[in-house]
């Protein structure tokens, strides 16, 4: 259940006058109570209850409760008494007089000490019973959750009351209210001075909280002295807040019992000094979209992945100042005053996540430097350095820039209060609120982000943040023209781009020129196959790679989250010496970073050729009959062949017949052979079936072809004549599997066009091909079919690198080919089975286990073609191969 449902329960229970039931009623709270258990106690049948004391339940290993009319304390001291005297202790103690409630946790020795009335706010304290510890289920922010829940709820009614009201309008009164909330709470307005007066001043039928909610809002933006003497006394008591949160007039709204109570509700029963403002601005966001409110924390990123972006962008080098400069006056007070001189910007900025969590460190590196100059003893006079209108965004969505702007509010306000806290007589007063630099609403790909913030070239600018990621076959016509305004006149192909390509670009441009650095979070599709030459050739004539992340796990720490694999990449436009490499929790210092995000040249980049660059043996497209299905014959067709016709009958095979097994056949015929059986009727009738799809074809390429119907429309099978194997590569294949499951066969096979066949091919390099290392180069040099590799002949085999092999080396690793062969024949089985999907996010489907181990061995002796210590992970290896091609590519120029 969701937060709100299990408070929403509990506070139904609280509020009847009768409360002989309450501890049944309080159980079947909680799912994974058995319903049986919880009738029994209530029909007092059976031994479910251990206990035969009036007003106690016992359950073994669960509760134990007594309801009592004696004083609370002493009650709880016998009863614990006559607990520790029991054989095994239950979960829980439990004893109310209906006024108050004293518990514990055993397990834990937590304690409850509450008002009967607040049990609805610590439901989380008996979640136990359902399997979920405290401790758990507080990682996952519950303030910021309840409060999302909440409003998600109270949207819904007012959004069904008020059919005709505008988006605009209900939003930006959810943002207001949300602040009077959080300042009620907080010490911005008297504790509690919003939600008392809402209970004191309007009606329980919601009829004139709209007039009430006016009259608040208008005066919010006027300063005190100014407001009308006529105004109820209510109103004075609050403060000037400005800040442009209620300059626009408010949009009248019908009200009704169920939407005031909401209010209320979120008033007395929300811990908003606990909000956080980084994870709450995703999930409101989240409010207002039906779409993705399946579970309200899955939307916003966590803090740790935030700060893997904007450390090495900036925080880590301010902090290292600030290190530097301990002990020196002067240098405090100088990073001090660059701290509010530097401007950020997320042009991407939803509800402001990015940007609230820079803001917060920027303030807390702002409140080090005073106590630091404080140690020193020098006589500091507080002004503040780090500014609201230093901070830029742009974001498509209105509602997102309005939350935006609120929790960065919010995040002030925090800071503001810790700086008091840590500094004595540092005071820096929340209201009026400040002016937020620039969160502009609109499309970020069609503005100019230099006019979103305006800078001089010789000013320290930083942009960062997560931009939206979309394929290219997955953009609608408005992002197609998002991309052809911003790349058109620079990148040709971007049409095969990631939409996030664009936000890269503007982000080159803006940084070509001045103090600035840029970092964004991406699929790593944009370092990967034929993006690559196309976006990455022309970003590193104006920028270079400062640093990045490699694909990880981006996501965040709420149940259900949203996952995805990403990287990180920085762009400065300055040449440094030194680069950092992350992976993990390590990072290395390099000279350069290549768009594949490895150690080496950042002008590396793998381009298609027509002939492979390493003596490979030539890889074929396969065989495409165009034919109508004439020429092709299923197992069923396959038994209704003549035996005149039989020699001429080919196994057909190519990418999903060769995995999953179910092999198709083809009527082969050459000319001669065509003449010498087409009066039979098995093939006068395929024929003509070829014949005739041939002519009503709208290309007259294959009109042309109904001339030669016996023959395929493109032939690369050198004929049955020749006397070695057949590799046969699909050109599609599964992201899941640790391997790609190549087949060979001998020299019948006819291989379809879904797949590319290497003739006369030698053992040794099918266990090439099969290997880790060519795994590695597919992943990152190979193109993508939706999310499965995408192979080529020119891009990936083609580019391949391979090393000299000795004869020794062809030998071992021929043997372990036959080894493998072996095993997939008495295992038995498809190679889809065989191979599985281990990687698979859902339902994965271990690899075999003998093969798995086959594989491995494999790895390990190409690995040492390469490099004789072997490999200690995939980047060391895609380091080396991209120093191959490089090196082979400057010898071929």
């Amino acid at each position: 259940m969701a937060i709100t449902e299990y408070e929403d329960k509990i506070q139904e229970i609280i509020d009847k006058k009768d409360h002989d039931n309450f501890i049944t009623d309080f159980l079947s709270v909680y799912e994974k109570i058995p319903r049986a258990t919880i009738t029994k106690l209530r029909k007092g049948i059976g031994r479910v209850n251990l206990s035969k004391e009036p007003g106690e339940v016992y359950l073994k290993n669960k509760l134990y409760y007594k309801a009592t009319d004696q004083p609370l304390m002493q009650t709880y001291a016998d009863l614990e008494k006559k607990i520790d005297e029991l054989g095994s202790k239950p979960r829980y103690i439990f004893v109310t007089d209906f006024k108050d409630i004293l518990a514990k946790d055993t397990k834990t020795n937590d304690s409850l000490s509450i008002k009967f009335e607040d049990l609805p706010q610590y439901f989380e304290f008996f979640l136990a019973w359902n399997g979920i510890e405290k401790a758990e289920f507080e990682k996952e922010n519950p303030a910021d959750v309840r409060a999302a829940e909440r409003f998600a709820k109270l949207y819904d009614i007012i959004t069904k009351d008020n059919p005709d009201a505008t988006a605009h309008g209900l939003n930006l009164f959810l943002i207001r209210l949300l602040f009077c909330l959080f300042a009620e709470d907080t010490g911005i307005f008297e504790q509690d001075l919003f939600t008392n007066n809402v209970m004191a001043y309007t009606k329980a039928d919601g009829s004139d909280f709209d007039s009430f909610i006016k009259t608040l809002f208008e005066n919010l933006d006027v300063q005190e002295n100014l407001r009308s003497a006529s105004l109820p006394g209510w109103v004075k008591k609050y403060p000037y807040v400005d800040g442009d949160l209620f300059i626009e007039p408010h949009e009248s709204l019908k009200f009704t019992a169920e939407s005031r109570s909401k209010i209320v509700d979120a008033g007395k029963k929300l811990n908003w000094d606990s909000i956080n403002p980084d994870i709450l601005g995703s999930m409101i966001q989240a409010v207002a979209a039906e779409d993705v409110r399946s579970h309200l924390g899955m939307h916003y990123t966590s803090v740790p992945n935030i700060m893997k972006v904007i450390k090495p962008l900036f925080l880590d080098e301010l902090r290292e100042e600030f290190e530097k400069a301990k002990g020196n006056s002067k240098k405090l007070q100088a990073l001090y005053d660059r701290l509010g001189k530097i401007k950020f910007m997320d042009p991407a900025c939803g509800s402001g996540n990015f940007l609230v969590v820079t803001y917060k460190e920027l303030r807390q590196l702002e409140i080090d430097i005073l106590k630091e100059e404080n140690n020193l003893g020098v006589a500091t006079m507080y002004i503040p350095s780090v500014t609201l209108n230093q901070f830029y965004g742009i974001e498509i969505d209105d509602f997102a820039c309005d939350v935006a702007r609120l929790s960065l509010w919010i995040a002030e306000h925090q800071m503001n209060k810790k700086l008091s806290e840590e500094i004595a007589d540092a005071v820096r007063p929340t209201l009026p609120l400040q002016h937020v630099g620039g969160i502009v609403q609109g499309n970020a790909l069609r503005l100019d982000w230099n006019e979103v913030m305006p800078h001089e070239t010789d000013e320290e600018c930083y942009l960062f943040g997560n931009p939206p990621y979309l394929g290219s076959s997955l953009q609608d016509e408005n992002q197609k023209g998002d991309m052809k305004y911003v790349m058109e006149n620079s990148i040709k192909g971007y049409r095969k781009l990631d939409y996030i390509s664009a936000w890269f670009v503007k982000g080159a441009e803006f940084i070509h020129n001045g103090r600035a650095k840029a970092s964004f979070v991406s699929t790593n599709s944009i370092c990967q196959g034929e993006q690559v030459p196309i976006l990455w050739n022309y970003l590193l004539t104006i920028v270079q790679i400062d640093f990045a992340y490699t694909s990880f796990l981006w996501n965040n720490s709420a149940k259900n989250n949203a996952a995805v694999y990403v990287v990180i990449i920085g762009l400065s436009n300055e040449i440094n010496e030194e680069k950092y490499l992350y992976s993990g929790f390590t990072y290395k210092k390099v000279s350069n970073i290549t768009p594949y995000l490895t150690n080496g040249s950042s002008q590396v980049i793998v381009r298609k050729s027509a002939h492979s660059l390493f003596g490979l043996p030539i890889m074929y497209r396969g065989n495409m009959p165009t034919d109508g299905g004439g020429l092709i014959l299923n197992k069923e067709e396959l038994d209704e062949v003549p035996d005149e016709c039989r020699p001429f009958i080919h196994k057909f095979v190519g990418s999903k017949d060769s995995i999953d097994g179910n092999y198709r056949y083809v009527l082969w015929l050459n000319e001669a052979e065509y003449k010498t059986v087409k009066d039979l009727s098995f093939v006068s009738d395929r024929i003509n079936i070829v014949k005739n799809m041939r002519l009503h074809s709208k290309k007259k390429s294959t009109n042309l072809l109904a001339k030669q119907p016996w023959r395929f429309e493109f032939i690369s099978y050198p004929g049955s004549d020749y006397s070695g194997n057949t590799i046969i590569v699909p050109r599609v294949s599964s992201k899941n599997r640790s391997y790609m499951p190549l087949t060979i066969f001998d020299n019948s096979v006819v291989v379809s066009d879904t797949a590319t066949a290497i003739y006369n091919a030698p053992l040794w390099l099918l266990g090439l091909l099969e290997s880790r290392v060519h795994m590695v180069w597919l992943k990152n040099i190979g193109g993508r079919l939706k999310n499965d590799y995408r192979y080529s002949s020119d891009l990936v085999y083609n580019t391949f690198p391979v090393p000299s092999f000795s004869s020794h080396r062809r030998n071992e690793i021929e043997q372990l080919v036959i080894k493998i062969l072996d095993i997939r024949e008495e295992e038995g089985g498809t190679l889809a089975e065989l191979y599985g999907s281990p990687l698979a996010e859902k339902n994965p489907k271990p690899m075999n286990a003998r093969l798995l181990a086959a594989h491995r061995e494999l790895d390990q002796v190409v690995d040492r073609a390469y490099k004789s210590s072997g490999f200690k992970d995939d980047n060391e290896r895609l380091s080396l191969l991209l120093k191959m091609y490089e090196e082979k590519v400057k010898d071929v120029k």
